[in-house]
């Protein structure tokens, strides 16, 4: 056979193989396209359902129905709709897979004036027209979520809040099949259940309502929220759970109460704050006068937990860049807490990685003999706590007088186990009162304290040093979308209380599911380059104010000793002082700025290693593995 033959032949081979190779590829995916197969190699398995998930859908013992209404054949339809319409699809198949013979998935495509519109309509799901005026045709994308004559509705799915689909829909799918839910007192001295926001204002027609806060909107849901003055005698035997949130000027009697409630075996969630700038800014304080601390003096205290609501935690490596009046301010007092400050030791904890806190306090302290405590949250080992009333300045000026105490503190503690009371005398002021009954009882044998002294049943507390982490504008993004509000989080500030409230009452299922909306990666290496080089700025500018201050004593000095009727001018000795000090200021100066650079140069040398490592490495591999195949086949070669 001729070389060209042999040539045209190679290539025929060729040219059938990777028809061959395509033609088995096509058959594969037409054997294999019912098995819902996926390999999710992402870090957290993010496109895969959460454990959560599967242990809700694996537990069914009722039947439920998902209706997905879509409207599939609108031309008015976007196209990132349908793509994410799709996508929504594969999940709910996933979900019926799981779900077995006790979850029924049906699809519906609402069409004007159809039966399937009439349906959605009568579930709740809202159509959306696409159009500016709102003339057009409506389309429809939601979930309608159905068991034993109760339905939760999803009413208009968006592509931006897809991280949290699965939550919303595991978070429904468990709504519906509870018959009564669980009731949960909320104590705060601020209006986180909404209401009048000034009623003066109102009066004169210029106030508003405010809505409650997204935290209370979310608690909703799972439980029936109910309202408790800070002023209470009592809580009601079938609270079965309390959530404070910054109660300030607490009374006794209502400390009194809560003792009570939690000696009966109660749970409490308890948000506490040395510096509540939410209040600050309803209050309208002057600067530098903070508002009222909040603070459950006696019952932590009858705990062995100490707390000064006097001071705040100042945090130099954890600061915080925020945006304020005056432009961007790095604000130490902002504290933002990544996987190492947060604990993987407590369930409620383990899935969150990115928390942000304000102007918060510190607990300290040994619990007492029948107590156990966990720490949720920790700050760095780069803090101080300094009194409130110094920290209402700027991010620089508070880190001019900044001392490390090298010591993280815990932010967040939980308490479990057999209390004792903080009242051994009963009720406060109830002594007068009592004063004549006791006495008629006094030889009684059955005289007994008529108030708990220790636990009927173990109790769970949760203390939490900062109450506006749950204030919307701190932990959720607001936005618009074809006139739906969409509420996304932004950090895990939300699920951190969600997941400890569910869980000391021993619920833990969606505590995997929630944190996937907020998953976030910082990067710790440049973030703690960066403290390292603000220590650094920090100590060459305290001693440059420090030589400043000394040459500015020295210049008076020699004013004071200035002769009765010389002039108020410099002598030449004070203007040598003056020249000796520019002289240091200029070369701190270049130190500092030597420092900036180096700073700079060592986090461009971090970001152009990661860059090409991205960039070569895959080409790399490649090459790599071409040159071992190219020597493999020269080798074989030559033996044969």
């Amino acid at each position: 056979m001729s070389l060209k033959k042999k040539k045209i032949a190679a290539t025929l081979t060729s040219l059938a193989g990777v028809l061959v190779f395509a033609l088995i590829v096509v058959l594969i995916n037409r054997i294999f396209n019912p098995v819902n197969i996926r390999l999710d190699c992402t870090n957290g398995k993010v496109y895969t359902l959460s454990q959560g998930t599967r242990q809700v859908l694996q537990k069914l013992d009722k039947n439920i129905s998902i209706r997905f209404y879509y409207s599939k054949d609108a031309a008015e339809m976007p196209v990132f709709l349908k793509t994410y319409a799709s996508r929504v699809e594969d999940m709910l198949a996933e979900y019926k897979r799981l779900g077995g013979k006790y979850l029924e998935v049906k699809k519906l495509n609402p069409k004007p004036d159809s039966d399937e519109e009439d349906s959605a309509n009568l579930d709740g799901i809202t159509g959306k027209s696409t159009d500016s005026l709102g003339m057009g045709d409506r389309i429809y994308l939601g979930l309608a979520i159905s068991c034993a004559g109760k339905t939760a509705t999803l009413p208009f799915l968006s592509p931006e809040q897809e991280t949290l689909l699965e939550y919303e829909l595991t978070r429904a799918i468990t709504e519906v099949q509870i018959s009564k839910k669980t009731r949960l007192g909320v104590l705060s001295a601020l209006q986180v259940l909404g209401g009048i926001d000034n009623p003066q204002a109102m009066m004169m027609g210029q106030g508003g309502m405010k809505p409650a806060w997204q935290i209370v909107s979310e608690l909703k849901r799972t439980f029936e929220v109910v309202e408790i003055p800070l002023d209470t005698d009592s809580i009601d035997e079938d609270i079965d759970a309390l959530l404070l949130i910054h109660p300030k000027e607490i009374s006794q009697n209502a400390l009194f109460a809560i003792d009570q409630f939690i000696l009966r075996g109660g749970r409490m969630l308890a948000f506490l704050d040395p510096l509540c700038m939410v209040d600050m800014q309803s209050q309208q304080q002057q600067q530098y006068m903070p508002p009222t601390p909040s603070n459950l003096e006696p019952l932590l205290k009858a705990w062995g937990i100490a707390y000064d609501s006097g001071k705040v935690v100042v945090d130099r490596k954890l600061a915080t860049r925020i945006r304020t009046g005056q432009g961007a301010d790095v604000l130490p007092t902002v504290i933002t807490l990544g996987q190492s400050e947060i604990s993987d030791d407590d369930p409620a904890t383990a899935t969150l990685n990115n928390m942000l806190v304000f102007c918060s306090g510190a607990f300290s302290g040994d619990v007492v003999e029948g107590l156990a405590k966990t720490v949720l949250l920790t700050s760095s080992d780069d803090v101080q706590m300094m009194e409130s009333f110094m920290t209402q300045r700027s991010g620089a000026d508070i880190l001019k007088s900044f001392r490390s105490e090298e010591k993280s503190k815990d932010l967040a503690i939980k308490l479990t186990g057999n209390f004792k009371t903080a009242f051994p005398d009963g009720k406060p002021g109830a002594d007068q009162a009592a004063g004549d009954k006791a006495q008629e009882t006094k030889d009684s044998d059955s005289a007994a304290p008529q108030f708990l002294q220790a636990s009927t049943a173990p109790g769970a507390v949760v203390l939490v040093a900062d109450a506006d982490m749950l204030y919307d504008a701190f932990c959720v993004n607001t936005s618009n979308f074809l006139g739906q509000k969409i509420v996304q989080p932004i950090n895990d500030n939300l699920n951190f209380a969600l997941n400890l409230l569910e869980n000391v009452l021993g619920d833990s299922a969606l505590f995997s599911i929630r944190s996937r909306a907020t998953t976030s990666r910082p990067f710790t290496r440049v973030r703690d380059m960066e403290a390292e080089a603000e220590k650094r700025f920090q100590d060459k500018i305290a001693k440059l104010e420090g030589d400043l201050m000394k040459v500015q004593q020295d210049i008076n000095e020699l004013q004071r000793k200035r002769q009765k009727g010389e002039r108020e001018i410099l002598s030449s000795e004070q203007r040598q002082l003056l020249q000796q000090f520019r002289k240091k200021e200029a070369e701190a100066k270049k130190e500092l700025k030597e420092v900036r650079k180096q700073l700079r140069q060592d986090i461009d040398n971090l970001e152009n290693r990661i860059m090409a490592i991205n960039i070569a490495l895959m080409p790399l591999l490649v090459i790599i593995g071409g040159i071992t195949m190219a020597v493999y086949k020269h080798g074989r070669n030559v033996r044969q």
